[in-house]
């Protein structure tokens, strides 16, 4: 009787129910966590917006620097054709009056005899052109009586003479000139040697 008692009452398991996966914070606190990650995805959202709006405006940046560089090439490039077509216009200006002067020393030597006063005319219609050439920079190249400089001077010629120097400019066939101190042409001329000893002799003796 007493086995059967024994079967009636089952033993109580002493087992305890397991809380793995469960939030012991409880509805409230997962609540907050919920907001917390909100939060995060909030901050980030407002972060990648921020850095797409600097992308965008680094962008428009770019665009109008890009814009001014192209703008300031068709400029530079335009200055320059300016430059090249028109970049004498005061040299000729300068220039026009002395040829105007010529023209009339042209018109007048039809008409007079007067050739003396024609030529001291010209001459000074010269004078005045290279002072004014003088402003630009332009001066000539005074050889005459000089030593030969190869790095101004073009010999044509070579005269053996025993009226000047040895290797000196005894003539000037056309003026160098020279630009702010550039040399822009040689003058060309003449340059003396001494005389050779038998033709020398030979002179001497045609003297006596």
């Amino acid at each position: 009787m007493e086995d059967q008692k024994k079967k009636k009452h089952p033993k109580h398991s002493s087992q305890i129910p397991s809380t793995e996966g469960v939030d012991e914070r409880g509805p409230t606190g997962q609540k907050e966590g919920e907001a917390a990650q909100e939060d995060d995805l909030g901050a980030l959202k407002k972060k990648l917006e921020a850095k797409g709006k600097e992308a965008e405006d680094n962008h428009e940046r770019m665009l109008r620097v890009a814009a001014d560089f192209d703008n300031y090439k068709k400029r530079a490039a335009r200055e320059k054709e300016e430059l090249t077509k028109y970049g004498n216009e005061d040299l000729i200006k300068v220039i026009l009056p002395f040829l105007d002067n010529l023209e009339k020393a042209v018109d007048h030597s039809e008409t007079t005899q007067d050739v003396q006063s024609l030529l001291e005319g010209v001459k000074l219609t010269i004078q005045q052109l290279l002072q004014a050439l003088n402003k630009f920079g332009l001066s000539p190249i005074d050889s005459l009586g000089k030593p030969f400089d190869p790095a101004f001077h073009e010999a044509m010629m070579v005269v053996p003479t025993d009226q000047h120097e040895p290797n000196q400019v005894v003539e000037e066939f056309r003026k160098g000139y020279l630009l702010n101190d550039r040399l822009i042409r040689p003058a060309t001329v003449s340059v003396s040697r001494p005389l050779e000893k038998e033709a020398q002799t030979t002179d001497e003796s045609t003297m006596t």
